[in-house]
């Protein structure tokens, strides 16, 4: 039996690598889900396997209690509240690393090296459990989602972050001592608390990767500790990958890690100047069926607003409309758009709208300029001018859709409130762009109603 465990991890391993190459693309993502559950499925038979199994019972009780939770959660949970359930799931996973950590250090109280790796594990596994539900109650709006700071707020992080570090080396060196590890476990939880406080929601894609890696690097220590080696390659595939996804989206903002996690992004912008009210020209639902009929090239980009109304399903049937009357219709996807890494793609993808439509930012930009209409559905930030024009705006720097420079922009908002930045969009008061103000959903039913009845036979 003993000699199975590494013919089953290794296939294992392997499915995981090759689930992350498939996941890379649309056309073999799904092969790459079907390979990963495959993979971990041979992991968890292989793990129930060993020797060191000795209580079938207590297993069989989780597995049961876990799939009543996971189950519904799968098949009740919107696709709109995708970003708050995956945060969720790295809450579980890591506080499930720790609380192996935990007893591992009771049963057995290791020295050397797999203590080291052990106060690691407890360490990112603690804080990515509590980081990682103040994540969620963010996105689902339980918690502000505005960043909540106060004067000597990054001291007070570090310090508790160092406190715990130091405690950690302590136990390192002397493992006997376990009066002390309750308070470093204390310490690692609110710390993952204070961490995510003075986050705003306009960097949750950054926050989700980064705990995405936590999560992952935590399982890897417990491989040490544990001596598994599937758990240390599982663990580094989804640190690693996780860390990269997390580098990307700080360069697709334009901003380093050290400004995500204490810059309180998102505090809403105060001025000393005199406001000027600038006015701001509005359509209905009529004259943008109108606008978008007569249009040749239509560029459509989805944000986070889009996602709250759930107005995909809608925007595939305002896409199918206009493609029967000849009107070339693309969807351009920013990276950080919406609240986790890909959520626009996801609920498009959803919406069954043809993934060949869908561009990236570095793929799309250049064809605004030739666009008759950019329709912006809920985006705010990903589409401010100021990232290019203002210097001193919060976002200076940070790569747009150059949404601005359509021959006509359309944005359906509802209401003049900034986005998660805090900044208002110059976006707005162009002269070529109307304000569409209501409900994304329902905005864009009654332009498709209006496309369907109110206007002249396909060309």
């Amino acid at each position: 039996m003993e000699s199975i465990f590494p013919a089953l991890y290794i296939l294992a391993a392997a499915g995981f690598i090759l689930a992350i190459k498939w996941m890379n693309s649309p056309l073999t993502a799904r092969r790459g889900v079907f390979v990963g559950e495959i993979g971990m499925l041979l992991a968890v038979v292989g793990t129930l396997l060993r020797h060191e199994v000795v209580n079938y019972e207590w297993i069989l009780i989780a597995f049961f209690i876990g799939t009543a939770i996971g189950v519904p959660i799968a098949y009740l949970m919107p696709m709109t509240a995708v970003p708050q359930r995956t945060a969720f799931s790295h809450a579980c996973g890591a506080l499930a690393a720790a609380l192996i950590g935990t007893a591992e250090y009771f049963r057995h109280t290791p020295h050397g090296f797999a203590m080291g790796a052990l106060v690691v594990e407890t360490l990112l596994g603690f804080l990515t459990f509590t980081a990682s539900l103040m994540a969620c109650g963010k996105l689902q709006e339980i918690l502000p989602t505005r960043p909540i700071t106060y004067k000597g707020q990054n001291f007070v992080n570090l310090g508790i972050f160092g406190l715990a570090a130091v405690i950690g080396a302590a136990l390192v060196a002397s493992p006997e001592s376990t009066w002390l590890f309750p308070i470093f476990a204390i310490l690692s939880l609110v710390f993952g608390v204070l961490l995510i406080v003075p986050i705003g929601g306009a960097d949750m894609p950054t926050v989700i990767a980064l705990l995405n890696s936590y999560a992952g690097l935590s399982a890897s220590a417990m491989g040490f500790v544990l001596d598994n080696k599937l758990l240390i390659v599982a663990g580094a595939l989804d640190g690693s990958s996780g860390f990269i996804l997390a580098v990307i989206m700080c360069r697709a903002m334009n901003r380093s890690f050290s400004n995500v996690l204490f810059g309180a992004f998102g505090t809403i912008q105060t001025s000393t100047k005199k406001t000027v009210e600038r006015p701001v020209r509005s359509a209905s639902p009529e004259e943008a069926a109108e606008i978008l009929d007569a249009a040749r090239t239509v560029l459509v980009i989805p944000g986070y607003g889009m996602a709250v109304a759930q107005a995909q399903h809608k925007l595939r049937e305002m896409f199918d409309v206009l493609s029967r009357r000849g009107v070339d219709v693309r969807f351009a996807i920013h990276p950080v758009a919406g609240r986790m890494p890909g959520h626009m793609n996801v609920l498009l993808a959803e919406a069954d709208v043809p993934y060949d439509k869908l561009f990236e930012m570095d793929e799309i930009n250049s064809e605004f300029p030739r666009a008759d209409v950019a329709l912006v559905i809920g985006a705010n930030d990903v589409v401010n001018p100021a990232a290019k024009t203002d210097k001193n705006s919060p976002i200076a720097g940070m790569p747009i859709l150059n949404a601005h420079e359509a021959r006509t922009v359309m944005v359906i908002k509802r209401s003049m409130n900034p986005g998660f930045a805090g900044i208002d969009n110059d976006l707005y008061y162009m002269e070529k762009t109307l304000m569409l103000f209501g409900d994304a959903k329902s905005f864009v039913s009654n332009i498709v109603k209006e496309l369907n009845t109110a206007l002249a036979p396909a060309r």
